[in-house]
């Protein structure tokens, strides 16, 4: 700030100068309370799921605990108890083998008159039981056959195609590595440290070549998915960070795996999910402009402006997503009171409640809904958003959270008017969830190379999760396909899609 022998005479000037102080210094209070809440605080606009179910875990941990101390104390208080499970536990999967245990009596006389007992019935309880995760040998036996008579040869069956010629591991092996380190999380160095527990000594270089090789022959797969999710006339866009090491260097570069994402059933839409992730060394606008090329129709993306670019071109229609819009009004409230901020998240509120109202319902319902429901709101937030950014300096968060959502109001309107479209990108979010979690626990990919196969395997394993296809038996039975000679030309057929969806398994209470 001037000092007092630097001050100008003009009130008018002096009053300039201490309202864009004032005006500094609030913006820098804001910043300092959301590096504390970003130090301190929760990050996310609510809870996040992991962490509550976490919450919920420790309170029936200590509920049960509780519980077993009451039942030791009190017998007839367990028989109440166990009662009470038998009733709500369900039954087991009718798929599961079953393994008969029967505890019968030791002497079958009377204890009265000692005549022979005759069985008159049974009680019958069933329990869940597990055998850990066991190695087996399978030994392939290719016998030879000669001619006693001639001496032309010898005949033998030919051996099998496998994935990794010469190598260990069945083609199931390989499919539950790639399902542990891209579904479960599991780097390879944790995988090989788990087989070592069970005599089998596997370096990580090794469970590295066993991915590479599969992520190889599993790339026309990916890129056919690719090519079928361009396909739809609306898909969702979003992109993560991927470390990847530079070996030139020392040290991390940072790479995108680029997410495209088809969900259609919030509508009723026939098209089955799916999701194709691209990687990429940089975050380019003409990154998605080449993933995407031969798209035609809307794309649902958030703020960053490389998208865009796309749109200019004119085969793309950009509908933006309010998730982004209330997220920033909501660190604003979250840090302090902010009137203006709490306002527009009830205004924005109003939005997702006839959202929650009309999903599921077909979409010119949704269509129909909005416009008589959501229209209103809508018509009556820009003038008011517009009115209060007139009110405040225009350095402040507010104003940035403001002009952000007012910048991108015609693809943040387009919802009104097509019942295929979201009000935001969740569902592309939700999918890159799994990139972030695998990128926390395993760092980094070794290269750009292995920023590919993490794309690869990832599209596959994600899209048999928003299908409920086993992705274990799904790789499994792909990998050996193909190992086996799958023609190109019926590549469909190996697409998760095509894949049978297993039955219904019915949960255990």
């Amino acid at each position: 700030m001037a000092t007092t022998d630097t001050l100008p005479d003009d009130p008018g000037t002096l009053k300039a100068m201490l309202l864009a102080e004032r005006a500094r210094a609030e913006r820098l209070e804001q910043i300092i309370k959301e590096l504390q809440r970003h130090r301190f605080g929760r990050r996310a606009e609510a809870l996040p799921e992991d962490q509550l179910l976490l919450s919920l875990e420790e309170v029936e941990q200590t509920a049960a605990s509780t519980e077993a101390e009451n039942e030791a104390a009190a017998p007839t208080e367990r028989a109440s108890h166990a009662a009470k499970r038998r009733i709500n536990r369900g039954s087991l999967p009718a798929h599961l083998p079953r393994i008969d245990v029967v505890v019968d009596i030791d002497d079958k006389s009377c204890p009265c008159c000692k005549g022979e007992l005759h069985r008159i019935g049974e009680d019958k309880s069933e329990r869940l039981d597990i055998v850990p995760a066991q190695f087996r040998v399978l030994v392939t036996r290719r016998p030879k056959y000669a001619c006693r008579s001639c001496e032309d040869g010898v005949l033998q069956a030919p051996a099998p195609a496998r994935l990794i010629e010469g190598g260990l591991p069945t083609e199931a092996t390989v499919a539950q590595v790639l399902v542990s380190k891209y579904a479960d999380h599991l780097p390879l160095y944790r995988q090989a440290q788990i087989y070592a527990r069970q005599g089998i000594t596997l370096d990580r270089s090794t469970l590295a070549d066993w991915v590479g090789r599969a992520a190889f022959l599993l790339r026309p797969v990916h890129e056919r998915l690719l090519v079928r999710l361009k396909g739809s006339t609306k898909l969702f866009a979003d992109e993560t960070t991927a470390p990847v090491l530079d070996p030139g260097r020392g040290k991390t570069k940072t790479g995108q795996l680029w997410a495209y994402a088809r969900d259609d059933r919030p509508w009723g839409g026939t098209d089955p999910p799916g999701v194709a992730y691209v990687y990429a060394p940089d975050r380019k606008a003409e990154r998605p402009i080449a993933h995407l090329a031969g798209f035609t129709g809307t794309l649902q993306v958030d703020g960053y402006a490389g998208y865009r670019v796309l749109a200019e071109r004119g085969d793309v229609r950009l509908a933006f997503c309010w998730a982004h819009v209330r997220r920033r009004f909501y660190e604003l409230a979250a840090a302090g009171p902010a009137p203006i901020a709490s306002e527009a998240l009830g205004r924005i509120a109003g939005l997702y409640a006839v959202e929650g109202d009309i999903r599921g319902r077909s979409a010119e319902e949704r269509r129909d809904a909005r416009l008589q429901r959501s229209r209103p709101i809508i018509d009556e937030l820009e003038p008011w958003l517009r009115a209060k950014l007139a009110l405040i300096s225009q350095k402040t968060k507010l104003a940035e959270a403001i002009r952000y959502a007012l910048s991108r109001w015609e693809g943040l309107t387009r919802f009104l008017d097509d019942g295929r479209i979201e009000i935001d990108s969740n569902v592309v979010e939700r999918a890159i969830r799994p990139i972030a979690l695998n990128r926390k626990n395993a760092l980094f990919a070794g290269s750009d190379g292995g920023g590919e196969h993490w794309a690869v395997v990832a599209s596959l394993i994600e899209t048999c999760k928003l299908i409920d296809i086993e992705p274990h038996a799904y790789l499994a039975d792909v990998i050996t396909k193909i190992v086996n000679g799958h023609p190109n030309s019926k590549i469909d057929g190996l697409l998760p899609w095509a894949y049978p969806v297993a039955a219904a398994l019915q949960d255990v209470a």
